[in-house]
């Protein structure tokens, strides 16, 4: 992209305009990456200066099992295999027990579509959760899982979410959108929530004031103006129905998913910081922009502080999805390592919780 082009797209930042999706396609390839970088962090700085946020949380799969069978998911397992799982509520509480031990503010439940699971089970998760933990925020159920439990149980998906919410449901992550593209679902996961509903389940969630999450998982057959036509559904979205807390770009990890197997090989970091920046300028009305150290590693994601994110997640503990899939990231860092990281990216570490309120601030 041209200078001329560049100062164009600034004035429009300037100006708090919304970005079309031309000029999210010349950012995205751009050669000027470090124009972009800094555009991105200028938006950056406006909202959080250099404030840089992390919460001290636990992330539960509790099943590997799912009904969905995604291609370019190697976390999912079939009945019968030999280190395929599911938890007891025991097993998920003692998980809880830990966290709470840890001083965490967040438990984050993410987990596969079981096959025989009932919807109460579902149900008992939270509220025995929050029974246990009552102080602890239970961020529960991708939209995916929101419209399995809307399937399994005959009900409405608001009537799934406000009887999560009485349960102890805080607030939803983002996940199960992958990307706004019927091409690409057809190929990778053609049993998934489509994206009309994906949008649909979060602009319910919202309306009932449980806030959200949003994702984008990049870097396998997707194309940029699919990707930019991800980020303005997510923009338009929380204009109509506001109650994001932050995007979260999700880079694809192609080891043992078969996908590898056709020339598909994850994503580079001018890839993950280009489109950390890219989602910051378009997104000007989501508040926060995460990087997701799992998926991208400590030192893009902490590189990435300079290109648009405010925000490095969290302690985690104990990944699994993104490690299945070939992740050589640590499945959890201590908030010892996270202050580090921050300090020395030359920002402020604020420790959060999962609603963005400041705990403490390590200046």
């Amino acid at each position: 992209m041209d200078s001329d082009s560049l100062r164009l797209i600034e004035k429009k930042i300037m100006r708090e305009e919304p970005l079309s999706k031309e000029d999210g396609i010349k950012l995205f390839t751009s050669k000027d990456l470090l124009g972009v970088g800094e555009l991105a962090n200028a938006v950056r700085e406006r909202l959080h200066r250099d404030d840089t946020y992390f919460v001290v949380n636990r992330h539960i799969n509790p099943t590997n099992l799912c009904v969905n069978r995604c291609r370019f998911c190697a976390f999912f397992r079939k009945g019968g295999e030999e280190d395929a799982y599911a938890l007891t509520i025991e097993e998920i509480l003692e998980r809880g027990r830990e966290a709470q031990l840890q001083g965490a503010k967040e438990l984050h439940i993410v987990g596969g579509l079981h096959p025989s699971w009932p919807y109460s089970f579902y149900l008992d998760i939270v509220r025995e959760l929050k029974k246990a933990f009552p102080e602890i925020h239970v961020k529960a159920y991708t939209a995916v899982e929101i419209d399995h439990l809307s399937s399994i149980s005959g009900k409405r998906v608001e009537e799934v979410l406000e009887e999560l919410k009485e349960a102890g449901l805080d607030s939803m992550p983002g996940g199960g959108a992958e990307v706004f593209s019927m091409r690409v679902r057809r190929v990778l996961c053609p049993k998934k929530t489509p994206p009309d509903r994906w949008l649909q389940i979060h602009a319910a969630a919202h309306d009932l004031g449980i806030p959200t999450n949003a994702t984008m998982l990049y870097g396998h057959i997707e194309t940029i103006e699919e990707r930019v036509d991800h980020l303005i559904a997510l923009r338009e979205l929380e204009e109509k129905h506001p109650g994001f807390l932050a995007f979260v770009s999700l880079a694809f990890h192609p080891e043992n998913t078969g996908i590898e197997l056709e020339g598909v090989y994850g994503t580079t970091g001018r890839d993950d910081l280009v489109t950390i920046a890219v989602a910051r300028l378009i997104m000007h009305n989501m508040p926060h922009i995460k990087s997701y150290w799992i998926m991208l590693g400590e030192k893009i994601a902490q590189t990435a502080l300079w290109f648009g994110s405010d925000d490095l997640e969290g302690t985690v503990v104990d990944e699994r999805i993104t490690h299945a899939a070939g992740a050589t990231s640590p499945k959890g860092l201590s908030k010892e390592r996270i202050l580090k990281v921050i300090r020395d990216a030359k920002r402020v570490p604020v420790e959060r919780d999962a609603l963005y309120n400041e705990v403490k601030r390590y200046e």
